[in-house]
C-alpha cells in the first residue's frame, strides 16, 4: 500500500490540478507575443489558419503517444505508420473505391501494426522501443516495396477538399483534432481503460494484483496510437493532395516532444492529453515561428530537442524531490 500511494497521488496531479497546463499556457502566450513582434505576418489569418492545420498533424499523433508513454512504453513506429495509412487510402482511392471504404480501409489495416505492437511488447516481451523501432523499419520497407517508392496522385477531388475545409471560419483538421482530443480526456478520465493505463504505467505489478487486464492494456495503448496515426496519414494525405512513400519521417520526434513537453513522463504513469495538445502547439509554433523571423532549421531543431531533454530533466528532479519527502 505504501509503494503505491505516492504513484497514485502523482496521477492525480496529471490528470486534475492544471498547473502543468497553466505553465504550457505561459510559454505559449511568450511565444506567440515574441514572434508577433518579430514578425509582422505572424498573426494574419492565413498564417494563423495553416498553423492550425500544420498542428493538427502532430497534435493527433500525440494522442496516441501520450497513451503509450503512460502505460511506460514508447512507439516509434508512428512516422511509419502515418506513411502508410496515407498510402493505403490513396491506393484505395485511385483503385475506385469509395472515400469512407477507403478511410476505414487504412484505418484498420493501421490498427493491425498497433495489434501487432502490443502482441510484441506484451506475449513477446520484446522491449518497447525494440518492437516498435522493428515495426518502423518493417512497415516503412513495405510500403516502399508496394509503391516501387513512388508517389500516388489524382486523388478524388472530393478527398482533398476535406483538407480544405473549414467550420465556422475553423480548419476542419483542427476541428478533427480538438475533437480526438476531448474523445482523448474522456478516455482517461472516466473509462475503465484510462485508469487501467494510468495503474499500469505506475506500478505494473500492483496492477497485475489487483487484477487489471494487463494484456488489454497493452493492446489498446499501441492500437489507439495506430489508430490516432492512422487519422492523421489520412488527413496529410488529403492536405498534400497525394501520398508519397517517405510521408510521416521522423514525425515520432514530434509527438514525443508534444507529450513529454506537455507532462507525460518517459518512466510511465504520469500524463496529460491537454498538456499533450499544448506541447504540439508550442512545438509547431517553434518552428513556424522561427522559419517566419529566418532562424536556421538546425538551431531550430537544436532547441527543440533542448526542450525534450529539459523536460525530462525537469521531471526526474521533481520525482527525485517527492522521494526526499
Amino acid at each position: 500500500m505504501n509503494n503505491t500511494a505516492p504513484k497514485r497521488g502523482r496521477m492525480r496531479l496529471y490528470i486534475g490540478n492544471g498547473k502543468t497546463e497553466l505553465f504550457l499556457l505561459l510559454v505559449l502566450a511568450l511565444l506567440f507575443v515574441t514572434f508577433g513582434i518579430l514578425s509582422d505576418v505572424f498573426f494574419t489569418v492565413f498564417n494563423l489558419m495553416n498553423l492550425l492545420r500544420q498542428t493538427a498533424i502532430y497534435g493527433i499523433i500525440a494522442i496516441g503517444m501520450v497513451f503509450v508513454i503512460i502505460s511506460s512504453g514508447i512507439d516509434l513506429s508512428v512516422g511509419s505508420v502515418v506513411g502508410f495509412s496515407g498510402m493505403v487510402v490513396a491506393m484505395a482511392l485511385t483503385a475506385g473505391l469509395p472515400i469512407f471504404v477507403a478511410i476505414m480501409l487504412a484505418i484498420v489495416l493501421s490498427a493491425g501494426i498497433g495489434f501487432i505492437n502490443g502482441i510484441l511488447v506484451y506475449d513477446g516481451k520484446v522491449p518497447p522501443f525494440i518492437a516498435t523501432l522493428g515495426a518502423m523499419a518493417v512497415v516503412r520497407a513495405v510500403i516502399m516495396l508496394i509503391t516501387n517508392a513512388r508517389m500516388i496522385s489524382g486523388l478524388p477531388r472530393e478527398f482533398i477538399d476535406i483538407s480544405q475545409a473549414t467550420l465556422f471560419g475553423v480548419p476542419i483538421l483542427a476541428v478533427a483534432w480538438i475533437a480526438l482530443t476531448i474523445i482523448a480526456y474522456f478516455v482517461v478520465r472516466k473509462t475503465v481503460f484510462g485508469r487501467s493505463v494510468f495503474a499500469y504505467g505506475s506500478n505494473k505489478e500492483a496492477a497485475r494484483l489487483s487484477g487489471i487486464n494487463v494484456r488489454r492494456t497493452i493492446y489498446g495503448v499501441y492500437i489507439y496510437s495506430a489508430v490516432m496515426c492512422a487519422i492523421a496519414g489520412i488527413l496529410l494525405t488529403s492536405r498534400l493532395s497525394s501520398a508519397t512513400p517517405t510521408a510521416g519521417t521522423g514525425f515520432e520526434l514530434d509527438a514525443i516532444a508534444a507529450a513529454v513537453v506537455g507532462g507525460a513522463s518517459l518512466s510511465g504513469g504520469e500524463g496529460s492529453i491537454i498538456g499533450a495538445f499544448l506541447g504540439a502547439i508550442i512545438m509547431s509554433t517553434l518552428r513556424q515561428g522561427g522559419t517566419l523571423v529566418g532562424m536556421n532549421a538546425f538551431v531550430m531543431e537544436i532547441i527543440i530537442g533542448g526542450l525534450i531533454v529539459a523536460a525530462v530533466l525537469l521531471d526526474q528532479l521533481r520525482k527525485k524531490q517527492s522521494g526526499a519527502k
